[in-house]
C-alpha cells in the first residue's frame, strides 16, 4: 500500500458512510487531481468505490462526482490499514512495498 493509497483510505474511513467529491478528497488528503483521480478510478474498478453524479439545485454550480466506499472497499480499507500499522509497529515504515501493477 503507497502513504497515498493510504491517506486516501483514511479520509474514507473518517466517515465512510458519507460520499466524498473529489475536491473534498484532495483537500482532505492533500493531493492533487491528478494524482487522486487515477487512484479512485483504479479503485472504483476494483469495486471498492462506487461514484455517481449529482446534479446541484442551485442554479450556476456544477455537477459534482461523488466517491464512497463500498461495503467491500470499507472493509478492505480497515483490514489493509490495520495490517499497516501491524507493519509499522514491526518492522518499522516501508517495511514491505507493494506488488507492482496493485492499487
Amino acid at each position: 500500500m503507497t502513504r497515498t493509497l493510504e491517506r486516501v483510505l483514511r479520509a474514507f474511513l473518517e466517515d465512510p458512510a458519507a460520499p466524498r467529491y473529489g475536491y473534498d478528497l484532495m483537500k482532505a488528503t492533500a493531493l492533487q487531481s491528478g494524482t487522486l483521480y487515477p487512484l479512485l478510478t483504479r479503485l472504483k474498478e476494483g469495486g471498492l468505490v462506487d461514484a455517481h453524479w449529482e446534479t446541484p439545485t442551485e442554479e450556476g454550480l456544477r455537477p459534482r462526482r461523488y466517491y464512497q466506499l463500498t461495503a467491500e472497499g470499507v472493509r478492505w480499507a480497515r483490514l489493509e490499514l490495520a495490517e499497516r500499522n501491524q507493519r509499522r509497529t514491526k518492522g518499522g515504515a516501508g517495511a514491505t512495498r507493494p506488488a507492482q501493477g496493485t492499487i
